[in-house]
């Protein structure tokens, strides 16, 4: 017996009993109402229909009829062949957002997971485990923000690594894009992007990786005496840099690692994108506004915690800086570069001077001596910048 049926037979029983004691005049119309939770009118309506045609009248006159709010066949055998055919492997509600976005769709939500459960096409979801207290969020933005990194196969068939800074109080994603592995130049170009638009925050979440801190011993605790590159640049910005020591210290990252690494392939895919380059034009104008206006929240706070920074050249900031000492034929070693330093005002040559490297995220370099910049190289050495100040 279906259910419907089975409550019907209920309703139908307690009114008889209902409408017994009325007629024998235990209860009065305002009482038989109440007990049967309905209002005077809609049970002398009742009695009325009961007595003029029997149990028959007391049927719920809905029962057999398809509902108005139904959707039609046709739709939901729509809805099956395009998960099955173009949307496999999304969760129910970014293909939900996809229905009403680019095949005007009108139904909801709760029907569309429901129908795919049904059949049999996408699984119901695990029970959830015990509650957890999770950490606030930061009331103002630029008070903290969190930078990871996530090797996964973002484009089919390339594994590459997502870089991802982004605010810990709105979760917003100031910058996002595709590098072939995670590192320090990744990293220091992650910043720039961030503190151009933004300025510079009060400090930076990440976790122990090597080109983030020095750790003697893997896992175990961080030696602030040896600065990385980053460690050393964002002294120098007057950043704080705190150090997660485990996953869960990262929750608000790796959940959003977790909305990524289901949604953003899929869109890549549906884009037909195949390389990096285009990928992140994509993830930058496209993807990342999307995101944002999905899943960003409102701060708890108004204002913002960023500093504006005018002037502030973060390019000689945000990179790698390392001393070395000029030869005897004017030039400077790095690694397997032979730099020549050029013809300068400042003094007839440079032979046996402390000067320091800078090296660009993009692959380029230039040579310091003090505050001046003495020579800019392309990313094979070759002079492309010989202005000095005079």
């Amino acid at each position: 017996m279906r259910r419907t049926e089975a409550l019907q037979g209920v309703r139908m029983t307690v009114f008889l009993n209902v409408l017994n004691r009325w007629e024998s005049a235990e209860l009065n119309q305002e009482e038989a109402a109440e007990l049967l939770g309905v209002s005077e009118r809609t049970f002398r309506r009742w009695t009325r229909r009961y007595e003029e045609e029997g149990e028959a009248g007391l049927v719920d006159r809905r029962l057999g009829k398809t509902s108005g709010r139904r959707v039609p066949s046709d739709r939901a055998e729509e809805v099956e062949r395009l998960y099955r055919e173009r949307y496999q492997g999304f969760t129910v509600k970014h293909f939900h957002e996809h229905l009403i976005k680019d095949h005007g769709f009108g139904w909801g939500y709760t029907w569309t997971k429901l129908h795919l459960q049904w059949k049999g096409v996408v699984p119901k979801a695990p029970r959830k485990g015990a509650h957890r207290r999770k950490r606030e969020r930061r009331p103002l933005p630029g008070m903290m923000l969190h930078q990871d990194g996530s090797r996964h196969a973002w484009l089919e068939g390339q594994a590459l690594d997502l870089i991802v800074t982004l605010d810990d109080a709105t979760g917003a994603i100031y910058s996002a894009f595709l590098v072939e592995e995670e590192g320090t130049a990744s990293t220091f170009r992650a910043l720039n992007e961030v503190f151009s638009e933004h300025g510079l925050p009060m400090s930076l979440y990440t976790d122990r990786g090597a080109h983030y801190f020095h750790t003697p011993k893997a896992g175990g605790e961080i030696d602030r005496s040896h600065p990385t590159q980053v460690g050393r640049a964002l002294e120098q910005l007057g950043i704080e840099h705190i150090g997660a020591y485990s996953p869960q210290a990262r929750g608000r990252s790796e959940r959003a690692f977790q909305t990524l690494q289901d949604r953003l392939p899929k869109e890549l895919r549906l884009a037909g994108i195949a390389t990096a380059e285009a990928a992140n034009a994509f993830i930058r104008d496209v993807y990342l506004p999307e995101h944002n206006a999905r899943f960003a929240v409102d701060p708890a706070g108004e204002g913002s915690a960023f500093t504006p920074i005018p002037g502030v050249e973060l390019d000689e900031i945000l990179c790698v800086q390392e001393e070395r000492q000029v030869g005897q034929d004017n030039c400077v070693s790095y690694r397997t570069l032979k730099l020549q330093i050029p013809e300068s005002p400042m003094r007839p040559h440079f032979v046996k001077a402390r000067v320091k490297v800078h090296v660009y995220p993009d692959g380029s370099h230039a040579v310091f001596h003090g505050p001046r910049c003495i020579g800019r190289y392309d990313e094979k050495g070759t002079i492309r910048d010989a202005k000095r100040a005079a």
